[in-house]
């Protein structure tokens, strides 16, 4: 019985079993024909239905096979094979009548239309009723198996690889990957149109990305596989951008340079993967120098502040891969440290020299005392506010945790000699809108006031970027969770845009700029194009199987307190200076009056410290003159735009 199954599946025996299958059905067909109108007294000589049959099963197999009625699986039969099979009859029967013509003279033109009827209706219902049976025996030991009935992008070497581990695995008894049950290949998509009818093992190259949503419907797909590992970022996302809209769960092999081959990952399959968000950046993944990241953490004493946040916690897992001497955890709230804590003991176990302080950064004797204490050579100051809204409803404690606490984290820094100083600001800071924004500029002045006074043996330096996806309180989360809770996911504004990047890349941009930083740089990332929250917002609802405000509602709510409708990453008075990596940049620093600020400084400090915020306001706008109110700003930003283009909205990429 296996042995039969065996060969059923190999391709040619099935093209002959199909082929048998047909002359029967025409010789058939001929036949009743025949008697058809014999019974309306009018049939035709016996010899010559003989002849006729012969012939038409002769010539209409040729007319089928020329047609390319058998160049696809039974099962994967569309509109356009049942359209070969029409025209592969007209033109068997068309020969087969010259043929009769020729050797025995006229033949009946009623029996001609008759047999031609009967045989189109007899080889194409034969192929529906055995498409259907088909599909119902050899699926019926798969249902336990869960199998998805699934559409590969990409007709490359990738999906050959791909094709033959699910097939071989699906054969096997013994394959220990049961994450073969989920795939069932029925069709491949490829642009390249010369590849179009051709097959990869015993699925066929159906036809181009265009003509997705038509193949979806046609083959009854389930899931998508992305399988292109080598392709360019904008052609990966206008692809992904249409898979995204057929509501279905979509998987991708990673970028080629993504891909492992090692002890752990020894097939293409096991690393197939859910798409993700960050798919869909519209850029490529920032690529870092780890040479010069190793070689400036090694062997160092790292503190981290704010090391159990989103940022703080990503900083000090790619820290303790390059073997610092020590890493030093310094977070308020203790949930997070334990968290990160136990899971890098759990990761390094006693390889990892890992001390968790709980401190506030406010607390300017607590940090001394941690600082004589470990001796860091190198700081990384993730520690902050960043909640725009809630430091908007208080700002005085934007401005202490911020403001107070950078300069106390940075001065000791100083004071105790610490070799490199990197402080992670964000592009709410350019042209600020919102207390929490002008705090982070008034950091960036305090990281440069340090770095300009004389003597300083420490190399400060800022690093600037925007959204991170996946953080807390980024709104990726937020509308998982709207999402998954069945609730509208709520957008600010129809025309909110953003720049994004994902977590390691913003760790990776720290890094970097530590292990390049000779002191005073302002170092800026370019993002590439900015992204249209509302269709963050859609693709991730399509994501989910979900239908943008059909199965999803989106709700507009209007921009919070505080709230750009277009962030910035520099600000006019900036210039750009490269780095060797393409991508990240050094912005030209603008000027401090010294004597002045330290005055400002002193004068935010001590109204912060009293809770008096009219004061402390006042002395952040003349800190920040670049600060300015949400309205003021959106309203010159719309007006901008609407000048430069007809619509706003042609800006951004979507996602």
């Amino acid at each position: 019985m296996s042995e039969v199954k065996t060969k059923l599946q190999k391709f040619q025996y099935r093209k002959i079993a199909l082929a048998i299958a047909d002359a029967f059905i025409i010789a058939v067909s001929g036949v009743i024909s025949n008697y058809i109108l014999i019974a309306l007294q009018d049939g035709i000589p016996h010899k010559q239905l003989i002849t006729n049959s012969v012939l038409s099963v002769i010539t209409c197999l040729g007319g089928l096979l020329i047609c390319g009625a058998y160049n696809k699986l039974w099962r994967y039969f569309n509109s356009k094979d049942y359209l070969s099979c029409v025209s592969g009859t007209l033109i068997g029967i068309s020969v087969s009548c010259v043929f009769i013509y020729i050797l025995a003279g006229e033949i009946p033109l009623r029996y001609v239309c008759l047999h031609t009827a009967i045989v189109i209706i007899g080889i194409c219902l034969f192929r529906f009723i055995f498409k259907r049976t088909f599909i119902d025996l050899t699926e019926a030991g798969r249902h336990e198996a869960k199998h998805k009935r699934t559409m590969i992008i990409g007709g490359g070497q990738a999906t050959k690889m791909l094709m033959k581990e699910i097939r071989n695995a699906q054969k096997s008894p013994y394959t220990e990957d049961k994450s073969t049950a989920v795939f069932d290949p029925v069709c491949i998509i490829d642009d390249e149109r010369s590849k179009i009818g051709t097959m990869i093992y015993d699925t066929q190259i159906v036809g181009t990305t265009a003509e997705i949503e038509k193949f979806i419907r046609e083959f009854e797909i389930e899931q998508i596989v992305f399988c292109i590992p080598s392709c360019l970022e904008d052609e990966r996302k206008r692809i992904l951008d249409i898979c995204s809209k057929t509501e279905l769960p979509i998987k991708v092999i990673p970028f080629l340079g993504n891909l492992l081959f090692d002890d752990a990952h020894t097939t293409l399959l096991g690393q197939v993967r859910d798409i993700r968000v960050d798919d869909l950046l519209g850029r490529d993944s920032i690529k870092f120098d780890n040479a010069d990241i190793k070689a400036f953490i090694s062997g160092k004493v790292c503190m981290v502040t704010g090391g159990g946040g989103s940022i703080g916690s990503e900083l000090v897992r790619q820290i303790a891969k390059y073997k610092p001497k020590q890493i030093i955890i310094v977070d308020i709230y203790e949930n997070n440290a334990y968290d990160i804590q136990q899971e890098l003991i759990e990761e390094h176990g006693n390889d990892l020299n890992l001390i968790v302080r709980i401190a506030s950064v406010r607390d300017y004797y607590r940090m001394n005392q941690l600082f004589n204490q470990f001796h860091p050579q190198v700081v990384f100051h993730a520690a902050a506010h960043k909640h725009v809204p809630l430091m908007e409803d208080s700002p005085m404690e934007a401005i202490k945790n911020n403001v107070i606490g950078t300069f106390n984290v940075a001065t000791l820094a100083q004071f105790h000699n610490v070799q490199k100083f990197v402080m992670i600001s964000t592009d709410k800071a350019v042209n600020p809108t919102n207390c929490m924004g002008a705090s982070k500029r008034c950091c960036e002045m305090i990281v440069q006031y340090l770095s300009e006074q004389p003597g300083c043996k420490t190399e400060f330096v800022t690093t600037r970027f925007g959204n991170v996806l996946g953080s807390n309180g980024s709104v990726i989360p937020k509308f998982k969770r709207q999402i998954e809770h069945g609730q509208p996911v709520t957008v600010t504004h129809p025309d909110i845009i953003r720049y994004f990047m994902t977590i390691p890349e913003a760790v990776s941009l720290v890094m970097e700029a530590a292990a390049i930083a000779h002191g005073g740089e302002i170092f800026v990332l370019d993002m590439g194009k900015p992204v249209r929250i509302v269709q963050l917002a859609e693709n991730l609802i399509r994501m989910y199987g979900k239908v943008p405000y059909k199965d999803v509602k989106i709700e507009f709510t209007g921009l919070r307190p505080g709230e750009k409708i277009k962030e910035e990453l520099l600000m006019n008075e900036e210039g750009l200076q490269k780095t060797k990596n393409k991508l990240i940049f050094i912005g030209k620093q603008i000027d401090i009056d010294v004597d002045k600020f330290i005055i400002q400084l002193r004068r935010l400090r001590d109204a912060a410290l009293e809770n008096n915020e009219e004061t402390a306001i006042r002395a952040l706008h003349e800190m920040v003159p670049t600060f300015m109110t949400p309205d003021e700003f959106n309203r010159k930003y719309i007006s901008t735009a609407e000048k430069a283009e007809p619509s706003i909205k042609k800006e951004p990429v979507s996602v």
